[in-house]
């Protein structure tokens, strides 16, 4: 059971990134990034984590919003791209794991400067 939520987690994923690219009009979600999606075990919920370039607080607020704003159009034309029982509800987090990344790399530069 394990290997088809993670075949239907890859499939959400690759499909909502291509529909944030071609179907999703809104400004606020340019340059958001699909980084992960999470299904539950009876893949009725999906939590779909996203990144932006932008560190601005501001920016990540403004993406947040436009993602829950077209969660309704991101969910209708998952309907009509996947074959699946029934949709998961859709939520959007963001995924700080680049801005961690970047934060020990950063820690490490000056580890070794410090040499």
């Amino acid at each position: 059971m394990k290997h088809r939520i993670g075949r239907v987690e890859q499939e959400v994923q690759r499909e909502v990134n291509d529909i944030l690219l071609k179907r999703v009009r809104d400004p606020r979600v340019e340059g958001v990034t699909i980084t992960g999606v999470d299904m539950s075990g009876d893949l009725q919920h999906a939590k779909i984590f996203f990144s932006i370039l932008s560190n601005k607080a501001h920016d990540v607020e403004k993406a947040q919003a436009g993602l829950d704003k077209a969660s309704g159009l991101i969910r209708k034309e998952l309907a009509a791209r996947i074959k699946i029982y029934k949709i998961p509800a859709l939520e959007f987090l963001q995924d700080d794991s680049v801005r961690y990344g970047e934060h020990i790399d950063e820690l490490i530069r000056k580890m070794n400067a410090q040499d």
